[in-house]
């Protein structure tokens, strides 16, 4: 469109050109039109006079198709419309004194009536009627406002876009109008103030209201429109109240039906039941056989540590799972006793040399028991060192004895933790007393012992020993397996009659269960490793074929590249380092428990099922990220916001996105990260023409 006056053609592009040869106006002429005179008065007072003009001449119009008009402009007041760079673009004639719509001279520049100062520090205000803005104006000007006021109705929402390109820009409505007017400017730099009966203005007018006291009434809501077509962004760190399921498909066969059936008579969760059948299995295994890793072979021992509060079950699945153990136990005991009564009997009549040849050939018999409840480490280092048991287990539901222990409190913790990972990781005990003490021995070391773990407790005893520098500094914590079950009390039912009247003890699958855990504990002499009696010899598990032990070594790769920089196992090294050693030893049991000497393909799949889900558990436990360090998606997210600052709207390029990034998340890895953020209503990648934009969400840049 180009525009042409007093007959002569100028390219609007100018139009500061045409708008600077017409004079300003006066009061002349103003005085029968309350509105003009009052606008004319607030422009004097701000010192904007230049936005009043008299025009003297006739603007003709000539359209895209040559056909000029020529618009009665002459005598009338021409009012400067400026964009959103506050640069005067067109005119707006308006005849004083008349009912006549003001006749905007391009209605294609999108443009307003700029009533005071254009600059970030003021609110602007969009109005869509000459009346109302001036108005609105005389109420606000002490208020920090600026009016934009488009003279015709129907460009009022191009104005409003187009001034929040570059700046805020409020709008008001009522409740009834709420709809309507806010829908077209959804996504744009938009703030509503809406009201419920009476607008803005009249509240103004006839309220006796300010306007502070206007946003502060109850039926007052205040939208942020540019938010309204984003949802909520979803929070991107590790959410530590969100259990990891559990993957009962982990174990197959019998023992699927064990951990299941456990888990339905305790009405404890499935992770419980989990953790207290690789106990058992550990507990027995462990005797017999050793797991393969690398060139050699480790011990099966495990270190099992589950989370659960008071009443969650852990009692009663270990009373399940051990329930056979605990009988073995009890008539080892009980042998024992007898045999101690004997030995004691047959030592009371003897003296001098009678005596020392009886002591010599018959030692004092020692106590069997190797699952311990309650103890503290040293005794337990002990009986290995002389000899009295080569396979052990501390298994308790009150792991407050294990990690509130005296051995664990003040120095001696780091040499005990020392002591229990060395034990863990080759079989071996090491410890050297002073000869002149009470508890002088000339045994220092014992070797090829094994012990397993199951420590169950409630979370105000495991948060603090899972977060202690000592723990995780020594190894301890980086070899265990971790389980943090969600919280089943609420949800339990104890008066089903038949539930009540299912008792375990009949469940055909726990009964079998129990039939292989007693012939595992008291093999036949022709299953056992050929001289397991005395010093024990273990069967070396194998892998089954060539393909068995690339499975493995594949997950091991799997695991070592997660623990690069900005991958998810960065912060957890040592964690991460003992997944396939753990992987191992659980398919090692399983296969024991199955009667067999190899490891197949699917036991190390389903043992790394686990080993994955305890890593999980880890990770969302204490959030393995050291305190404060955000994670890559967060990083990247917080990056965005903070280039995006300023930008009405915020948005940016995405190749600039991709050449300034940080480097640790730039490169292959950030489209995956874009990715993830805009699956998680962060931002959104759009295209315009040839360009990539990243658009970040609105409700990011006030968080």
């Amino acid at each position: 469109m180009r525009l042409i006056a007093d007959e002569k053609a100028h390219a609007f592009s100018v139009g500061f050109e045409m708008i600077s040869r017409f004079d300003a106006a006066t009061r002349q002429g103003l005085a029968d039109d309350d509105t003009l005179l009052n606008l004319y008065n607030l422009c004097e007072q701000l010192g904007i006079q230049d936005k009043l003009l008299h025009l003297d001449s006739n603007i003709t119009i000539t359209t895209g198709f040559d056909t000029g008009l020529r618009a009665p402009t002459a005598g009338t007041l021409g009012l400067v419309l400026s964009s959103n760079q506050d640069q005067p673009v067109t005119l707006a004639s308006v005849t004083p004194s008349s009912n006549q719509k003001p006749l905007i001279i391009d209605r294609m520049q999108p443009s307003a009536l700029i009533i005071g100062t254009l600059d970030s520090t003021r609110e602007l205000i969009a109005v869509d009627n000459l009346d109302d803005a001036v108005m609105l104006a005389q109420c606000l000007i002490n208020d920090n406002v600026t009016i934009l006021t488009s003279l015709d109705s129907l460009l009022f929402n191009g104005m409003v876009k187009h001034f929040a390109e570059a700046y805020p820009v409020t709008i008001f409505t009522t409740l009834d109008q709420k709809d309507k007017v806010c829908k077209p400017f959804k996504g744009e730099n938009v703030k509503a103030i809406v009201t419920s009966d009476r607008n803005v203005l009249e509240h103004l007018e006839y309220g006796n209201l300010s306007y502070s006291d206007i946003l502060t009434l109850d039926d007052t809501t205040i939208l942020d429109l540019q938010a309204e077509i984003w949802g909520e962004p979803e929070p991107l760190a590790n959410n530590p109240n969100k259990p990891t399921p559990y993957p009962i498909d982990a174990f197959t066969g019998l023992l699927k039906h064990v951990v299941s059936a456990v888990a339905h008579y305790t009405q404890a969760p499935t992770a419980i039941a989990g953790q207290c059948v690789l106990g058992a299995l550990a507990h027995m295994g462990q005797r017999f056989v050793d797991a393969p890793m690398g060139h050699g072979h480790m011990p099966t021992s495990l270190i099992l540590i589950t989370e659960g509060e008071s009443g969650s079950g852990k009692s009663q699945a270990m009373g399940l799972t051990h329930f056979k153990i605990r009988e073995y136990e009890k008539q080892l005991y009980a042998d024992y006793l007898i045999e101690l009564s004997s030995w004691e009997n047959d030592k009371a009549s003897l003296k001098g040399k009678e005596l020392a040849d009886f002591l010599d050939s018959n030692p004092k018999p020692q106590n069997p028991k190797t699952m311990f409840k309650e103890a503290t480490i040293e005794p337990i280092l002990d009986k290995f060192i002389d000899g009295s048991i080569s396979n052990a287990s501390w298994t308790t539901d009150e792991a407050a004895q294990f990690f509130n222990g005296h051995t664990m409190k003040g120095d001696t913790a780091g040499n005990a933790l020392s002591s229990l990972t060395t034990l863990y990781s080759d079989g071996e005990v090491s410890r050297l007393r002073s000869q002149k003490s009470a508890y002088a021995t000339p045994h220092t070391d014992a070797y090829n012992v094994r012990m397993t773990l199951l420590l169950q407790g409630q979370r105000v005893i495991l948060e603090p020993a899972l977060a202690d520098p000592v723990m995780n500094g020594q190894g301890f914590l980086a070899r265990a397996l971790i389980a943090c079950p969600e919280d089943l009390r609420g949800q339990r039912v104890w008066n089903d009659e038949q539930r009540n009247n299912d008792s375990p003890y009949d469940n055909p699958y726990l009964i079998e269960y129990w039939a292989r855990c007693q012939s595992l504990l008291d093999p036949l002499p022709a299953n056992l490793p050929s001289d397991s009696i005395g010093a024990p010899k273990r069967i070396k598990m194998q892998w089954a074929d060539k393909q068995t032990q690339q499975a493995f070594d594949d997950f091991r790769q799997l695991i070592e590249d997660r623990q690069a920089h900005g991958q998810p196992l960065e912060y957890l090294k040592a964690y991460a380092s003992r997944m396939a050693e753990n992987a191992s030893r659980i398919a090692s049991l399983m296969a024991f428990f199955d009667g067999r000497n190899t490891i197949t393909t699917d036991d190390i799949k389903r043992a790394f099922m686990l080993v994955e889900y305890s890593t999980a558990e880890r990770l969302r436990y204490l959030d393995a990220t050291p305190t404060g360090e955000q994670n890559d998606s967060e990083k990247l997210s917080s990056w965005l916001v903070d280039k995006a600052r300023g930008k009405k709207p915020p948005i940016l390029n995405k190749s600039f996105v991709s050449q300034n990034a940080p480097n640790a998340i730039r490169g292959k890895k950030l489209n995956g990260l874009l990715d993830d953020l805009e699956s998680m209503g962060h931002i959104r990648l759009e295209n315009d023409g040839r360009r990539r934009l990243v658009c970040i969400n609105p409700k990011l840049m006030s968080a």
